[in-house]
């Protein structure tokens, strides 16, 4: 049976994902998601069935400019061979930044669906002032080509912890095109990844520049800089479809990170919570939105926060040691009884 799964080629994988994963919502979540679990059998598969793969599959690029590079194949390495945890500042310089492990076909689906992601153009407003940033460059950067276009998430497709913004900054992720790259926002929030062990470097300058998340995925509400960093409501909703569809992706997703109260109000639209009151933002706040999936507050890491002390190291230090917790089966599951007790 395991020969007749993974003896297939690259191309016939390609072409399913290709079709797969830009159907609407309602399919992607019934028919795709069923679909990628049965094809993950591919790269779980034992390494002489896996070997027996296209060896094509090493060097194909999944989609231009995706954030996850290449599917590539290490013979004799498996799926499920994977580094270990990181647990801390010293323990995340270990993970093997430069060597790819075999990659799952859920990341190809989220490299799918970056490709869509990079590709929009549904709100003209929003067009047309990065387009306009990216010809208008700022001084300090006048001799680099901006990226200009919409900005897909970015992490570990394992992740079980999501960190939420706002938007792309105009001349930060606008530019480099990753999200919180190139920016103080960025600088602030990638250190303090990598304090936490999320991370295996505390920098986030360029696309290239070697950043690997472990057991973490950065997104944002809203994928265009928007004039004056405010996106409308109407844009607002035109733009969660994609969020939405990769927390599908993210299936073993545990805890919502939201930067700032826009991220906040955004999950709860992701989350489908109608509960009234409408919970609020605070920061360190935590709500639980069902069994699975726990919501946690933080302040965003704007200068404005950052300079003026409203939001410190250790107080996002602290929110992402919570975060770690909560991802843990047997922390969730402890929660569980004291919500019950109480």
């Amino acid at each position: 049976m395991t020969r007749s799964i993974v003896n297939v080629s690259s191309s016939t994988v390609s072409s399913w994902f290709s079709i797969t994963f830009l159907q609407p919502p309602t399919l992607f979540s019934f028919a795709s998601r069923a679909l990628l679990r049965t094809l993950e059998q591919i790269v779980e598969a034992p390494p002489l069935a896996v070997a027996s793969l296209d060896r094509s599959l090493t060097t194909v690029p999944i989609c231009p400019g995706a954030p996850f590079g290449m599917f590539e194949f290490d013979d004799g390495v498996r799926a499920s061979e994977q580094p270990p945890r990181a647990t801390g500042r010293h323990s995340a310089a270990s993970m093997k930044a430069g060597r790819r492990t075999p990659q799952s076909l859920r990341e190809i689906a989220l490299g799918t669906l970056a490709a869509e992601i990079e590709g929009c153009r549904a709100c003209p407003r929003l067009v047309a002032w990065r387009e306009q940033v990216a010809r208008e460059r700022r001084a300090a950067f006048a001799g680099q080509e901006y990226w200009g276009r919409p900005i897909a998430g970015f992490g570990d497709a394992a992740a079980r912890i999501i960190v939420l913004g706002l938007a792309p900054a105009a001349h930060g992720a606008n530019r480099t095109g990753r999200v919180f790259t190139g920016d103080r926002s960025g600088d602030f929030l990638f250190a303090a990844l990598w304090r936490a062990g999320l991370a295996n470097q505390p920098t986030s300058s360029s696309r290239d520049d070697g950043l690997r998340l472990r057991d973490c995925f950065v997104t944002a509400a809203v994928r265009c800089a928007p004039p004056a960093n405010r996106p409308t409501p109407a844009e607002r909703d035109r733009c969660l479809p994609f969020a939405r569809r990769e927390l599908e992706l993210l299936d073993g997703l545990r805890v919502i990170v939201c930067l700032g109260g826009f991220a906040w109000d955004a999950a709860l639209r992701l989350c489908d919570v109608r509960d009234r009151p409408r919970p609020r933002f605070a920061h360190a706040g935590e709500l639980a939105v069902n069994a699975h999936i726990t919501m946690l507050g933080c302040y965003h890491p704007s200068q404005q926060n950052t300079f003026t002390g409203r939001l410190t190291e250790p107080m996002i230090d602290a929110v992402l040691a919570r975060a770690r917790e909560l991802a843990e089966p047997e922390s969730r599951a402890a929660t569980a009884r004291a919500n019950v007790a109480r």
